[in-house]
């Protein structure tokens, strides 16, 4: 499994160890920056960063240049540290997108702890949303949508649209698509397929087209 990469960005070496290591401990891959400047050059050389811890006061660019310069491009989960128990810091952070506020000292298994909440919380969202082609589902609200518009689909063509998501570019034959939609204790004629698949193209309108026929076979899903 591939470990999430972390960026930890301390002018503190001392700090940047600190938390390195409770990081690593729990599988985590980390990046160090000892100020804001460097940062940013590691955040853009690498697009997989999974989330940032990021200290306030730095030389070169504070916290808040970085954060504010991080949001022009990504959402990528930011935690805060500082080292004043200001409100105003506080209130100015989450202003800016900060997901959580940590005030040193603070317990480097606190920290670990918070990170691993918010990327569970990330993770699970990103699981949520399935996006392509112009098609989105959320599958917690089981809503679709087509080019930002809701299309409103039965439960079994929502099931079928999302199956198709799950496995875009994959050719799907009928009862494979019976077995993981229906489930294997439905006993029916796999033509039912046919006749969802034709529902579902006429609801999705030009989207339709998308789910292509593979004569003999089944369907599949792609652009």
């Amino acid at each position: 499994m591939m470990k999430l990469k972390i960026l930890v960005v301390d002018d503190e070496s001392r700090m940047r160890k600190l938390v390195k290591d409770f990081l690593v401990k729990q599988n985590y891959e980390v990046l160090e920056a000892g100020d804001g400047s460097e940062a940013l050059d590691i955040f853009f050389e690498n697009q997989d960063i999974a989330l940032i811890i990021l200290d306030i006061m730095m030389p070169k660019m504070d916290g808040w240049q970085v954060c504010r310069e991080v949001r022009n491009y990504s959402k990528v989960p930011i935690i805060m540290l500082t080292a004043r128990a200001d409100e105003r810091d506080e209130l100015q952070g989450f202003q800016l997108g900060v997901d959580e506020y940590i005030a040193k000292p603070f317990s480097p298994k606190i920290l670990v702890a918070r990170v691993e909440a918010i990327l569970r919380r990330t993770c699970q969202a990103e699981e949520d949303i399935l996006e392509y082609g112009g098609i989105s589902i959320d599958k917690a609200a089981h809503v679709v949508t087509i080019d930002g518009k809701n299309i409103e689909l039965s439960f079994k063509e929502f099931e079928l649209l999302t199956y198709f998501m799950e496995n875009k570019g994959i050719a799907l034959s009928r009862e494979k698509i019976l077995n993981s939609v229906w489930n294997y204790d439905y006993f029916g004629d796999a033509r039912t397929i046919d006749t969802h698949v034709k529902k579902l193209r006429s609801k999705m309108g030009e989207k339709g087209e998308l789910i292509k026929t593979v004569w003999g076979m089944g369907y599949k899903l792609e652009l």
